[in-house]
């Protein structure tokens, strides 16, 4: 097996997985149980690094979600047989956070043709989809990749771009080390926003932004600002 994986690696084998030494597998239908199963069990005999490639279709199944995956990507209760939302008769609330940053965000960028928005695979969560419908050259969903937004936000910024970064407050802890050697050293003028910080209610434990003030305090050149209110971020933004 080595001695083949080897010459997969010098033979120009188009299969990157191959060439790095892996037995590869698929790819195999996600929704497909037998085939599942079948590979799987397969799998048990094989020695080595293996590797399973398996595509799923979001939302498979119901096929208002497999139509708009963002809508149904957190959707709360909804009729198992129509696909229709539950709506839920609430009294008038205040703006949300998110909403407050992308409609001021999108302000911002009306009258300064330098500023460029980023987030990873967050522009509802984080409302910065309003300026991907507004300048969609100059918003970018880089998908989850928090590392790759961070230094992608270091590169423009050094070139002269005035960069809000928006990224939820647990993953921004995945993009630590960009934070510290690409942004803060360097004291490039990157905005991070921070959605969800603090405690989030339903999207649960994973998303509870609790460990921020922590993680960011013993940054150098970093300035932190935890608005009281919307008005307040508003202010801040425009700072």
């Amino acid at each position: 097996m080595f001695s083949v994986n080897c010459k997969n690696l010098f033979s120009g084998s188009k299969n990157i997985f191959e060439a790095l030494n892996f037995s590869y597998f698929g790819p195999i239908d996600g929704h497909n149980l037998d085939a599942l199963l079948e590979v799987l069990n397969t799998l048990k005999n094989v020695k080595g690094p293996k590797l399973l490639h398996i595509i799923t279709t979001k939302g498979k199944g119901l096929k208002q979600a497999e139509a708009d995956q963002v809508k149904y990507h957190a959707p709360g209760r909804f009729n198992a047989d129509t696909g229709d939302l539950e709506q839920n008769v609430t009294l008038p609330q205040p703006p949300k956070y998110q909403d407050v940053f992308g409609h001021t965000v999108v302000e911002l960028a009306e009258n300064n043709p330098k500023i460029i928005g980023i987030t990873p695979a967050m522009p509802t969560g984080s409302s910065l989809k309003y300026m991907m419908q507004r300048f969609p050259d100059r918003a970018f969903d880089v998908g989850i990749a928090e590392q790759h937004a961070v230094t992608l936000a270091a590169g423009m910024a050094s070139t002269g771009f005035s960069v809000f970064c928006n990224i939820y407050s647990t993953f921004l802890q995945r993009g630590y080390d960009q934070l510290i050697h690409d942004v803060a050293l360097q004291n490039l003028p990157v905005i991070f926003c921070l959605d969800r910080a603090g405690l989030v209610g339903e999207d649960g434990a994973t998303h509870h932004g609790v460990f921020d003030l922590a993680y960011l305090r013993c940054i150098p050149n970093l300035f932190i600002y935890a608005p009281r209110n919307e008005e307040t971020l508003r202010n801040i933004m425009y700072t």
